[in-house]
């Protein structure tokens, strides 16, 4: 089989400088073989006397990627484009990235790539990019919740406009954005965009077999999940109700007896439970086992082929809003102890 098409989702709310950060993705020579869907050509900065029509919605830009906009379903026009794309009638990308309206809410764009059966054949979630305007966030975030949103399932939060705010402001700002997803990578684009290799977050392959890109630490924090006991989890909360917090499990999981749980927790709380993310030690294999779940929707496990860092140990990162943690934490514990004893026992002791 051949090794799915990284989609990378990029978003953020009105203003907040997506498009001239998809500008510096697209001049980028080396991502020439990327498919880029938009909702209209005419916000990607473009001369259009350069552009080459291909058929219908899809043109081909300078630099050689293609360019798709999406006016019906997301799904149909992913199908379309990999079917042309099959077909020899456009150039056969090997990533994609999806912009975001900025009044979008992020979360039912993944749960299309995770649910839908083709798409999830053929594609693999990439990272999630989130623009986020220094000047204007404050406000934003009291008035909008598509804005907490999309900062909350971000695995890059892009700080633009930074040379326009007082350091105080940017300050409490990286504060808050820790506080929403405390796992994300906070970058800065103000007068050199980040390189676009880090955004897509390929420097360091984390998109696996078939599965999503894996939840990491910026390296201002240190590597993500120092030693921490399901019983100890890392929390961070923000004024919204929206909680980040990883959950580590020292003993290897029982596949079907997580699954349940998971599935379980899933279809009781999930419109609180934002995303869930991360590895698996799982009984009966040596391949770390990636999960990935979106509200209501879990996407198929994956597997990768080595452990990242050589460190071998169950990692889940939750990002939920008006959900404690302990809820979720006592949830997961009196299920292994209900149906895997032995290790309930080893985690709790840890």
């Amino acid at each position: 089989m051949t090794a799915p098409i990284a989609v990378h989702l990029l978003t953020g709310f009105l203003g907040s400088g997506k498009t001239t950060l998809l500008n510096h993705m697209l001049k980028s020579p080396e991502y020439a073989d990327c498919a880029v869907l938009v909702n209209e050509f005419g916000e990607v900065g473009v001369d259009h006397h350069l552009i080459e029509a291909l058929q219908g919605d899809v043109v081909l830009l300078p630099s050689g990627c293609i360019c798709c906009t999406v006016r019906g379903d997301l799904a149909d026009v992913i199908r379309d484009l990999h079917e042309r794309r099959d077909a020899g009638t456009v150039p056969r990308f090997q990533r994609m990235v999806i912009e975001t309206t900025g009044l979008a809410d992020p979360t039912p764009v993944l749960s299309t790539l995770m649910h839908e059966r083709v798409i999830r054949h053929h594609f693999c979630v990439g990272t999630v990019i989130t623009t986020v305007d220094a000047v204007n966030a404050a406000a934003t975030l009291e008035r909008f919740p598509e804005a907490l949103k999309q900062i909350a399932v971000a695995d890059r939060i892009v700080i633009t406009k930074t040379d326009l705010a007082e350091p105080e402001e940017v300050r409490a700002l990286r504060a808050s954005l820790a506080g929403i997803n405390a796992v994300a990578w906070l970058l800065e684009s103000a007068g050199q965009p980040p390189a676009v290799a880090l955004l897509m977050g390929e420097e360091s392959n984390e998109c696996g077999e078939g599965g999503e890109a894996l939840p990491q630490r910026a390296p201002e924090r240190g590597p993500l999940g120092a030693h921490r006991s399901l019983l100890r989890p890392e929390t961070r909360a923000h004024a919204s109700g929206v909680t980040s917090f990883t959950l580590d499990l020292d003993a290897q999981v029982d596949w079907t007896v997580f699954g349940v749980w998971l599935s379980l927790l899933l279809h009781t709380h999930g419109k609180r439970v934002l995303r869930v993310k991360g590895l698996l030690d799982v009984a009966g294999t040596d391949r770390p086992v990636v999960v990935h779940g979106v509200q209501h929707l879990i996407h198929p496990p994956s597997h990768l082929a080595v452990w990242p860092a050589g460190e071998r140990r169950s990692r889940l990162v939750f990002i939920t809003q008006d959900l404690e943690p302990d809820l979720i934490r006592r949830s997961l514990a009196a299920f292994l102890a209900a149906l895997a004893p032995r290790t309930a026992q080893e985690t709790v002791s840890a």
